[in-house]
């Protein structure tokens, strides 16, 4: 039987909400996803419980630091086996392989490639001069080439970044429904349509 490919993001840092929502989406998910907001609150510990009701683990924590230092810190994940991992794009190729040399056999490492809050405004503002699709492409290519198996971008991005790496493995984040809140997404990067995995 073939998994879905959404993972719900469990966001919350308490854990019994945590397992009572990863419970309800249980046989109709392909995993859930677990951030910095449940990891800061409960830790390794945590995602180990939630590990043992039986979901894939989307462990999205959005590694970006200097090369060594996020590969040490992926290493420590190891036992925790997850699906996916999440690190910046922005940190650079050297980093980008060495988060992938550290992760367990089998677990997926994606880059984010521009977070959904950003409009070109706020790229600019941070001395990026190119609009979000560009940077989008930009660095795929870039994650293509440390060796990582896909990107996250948003649904107005995946089809050219697809194109870039027809073989890439791509998170589109901020799936909801066409009447859905986007939250803190930017209105022309928000996908409008639960987290997709393609």
């Amino acid at each position: 039987m073939t998994r879905s490919p959404i993972f719900v993001a469990i966001d919350t840092p308490d854990i019994e909400r945590a397992k009572q929502l990863a419970l309800q989406v249980k046989n109709h998910v392909g995993g859930i996803k677990l951030g910095l907001e449940f990891f800061s609150a409960n830790g390794r510990a945590g995602v180990k419980e939630m590990a043992a009701l039986g979901l894939p683990i989307f462990l999205d924590l959005k590694f970006h630091d200097i090369p060594n230092t996020v590969g040490q810190a992926i290493q420590a994940l190891r036992p925790l086996e997850p699906a996916i991992i999440t690190v910046h794009a922005a940190g650079g190729r050297a980093m980008m392989e060495d988060a992938k040399a550290a992760a367990p056999l089998g677990t997926k490492v994606v880059a984010v490639t521009v977070l959904t809050s950003l409009d070109s405004d706020d790229l600019t503002a941070i001395g990026i001069e190119s609009d979000p699709h560009e940077q989008v492409e930009r660095l795929t290519r870039l994650a293509m080439e440390a060796g990582l198996d896909g990107v996250v971008c948003s649904g107005n991005e995946v089809a050219a970044a697809k194109k870039i790496w027809p073989k890439g493995y791509f998170v589109v984040p901020g799936v909801r429904p066409a009447n859905g809140a986007i939250g803190d997404q930017k209105p022309d990067q928000a996908a409008r349509e639960i987290e997709a995995t393609l």
